[in-house]
């Protein structure tokens, strides 16, 4: 029996709670689509989401190593982000889920309708 314990030594839980927030997904999935990007480019890709909530986005994911971020030497600094092969290898796991969630979407939201 696998055990998904809440004691924060649960790498399952902790790796699916750092990707499973409302962001994250998106942000990896724009970058896949669109290659190395500024961060005025992503946040007008997903214009929905706020600046500090971008900047907290990938920083977590430059942390867990998905996402890198290059700084040029400039005035102004410019700086961009791109997915690492790490990032890469997830992007067909996320791409799956979004397949089954297209597949489903009209049945799920018929179910919740009938609440």
């Amino acid at each position: 029996m696998k055990n998904f314990l809440p004691t924060g030594n649960c790498p399952v839980r902790n790796v699916l709670c750092r990707l499973g927030d409302k962001w994250s997904m998106l942000v990896l999935i724009t970058l896949n689509a669109n290659g190395t990007m500024r961060f005025s480019d992503i946040h007008k890709t997903i214009d929905d989401i706020s600046q500090r909530m971008l900047t907290v986005t990938l920083r977590t994911l430059e942390s867990d190593g998905l996402v890198e971020r290059r700084v040029y030497a400039e005035v102004p600094p410019r700086v961009e982000y791109y997915l690492t092969a790490t990032g890469g290898t997830l992007i067909p796991h996320i791409e799956g889920l979004v397949g089954w969630a297209l597949e489903h979407m009209d049945g799920i939201l018929e179910h919740r309708n009938h609440e």
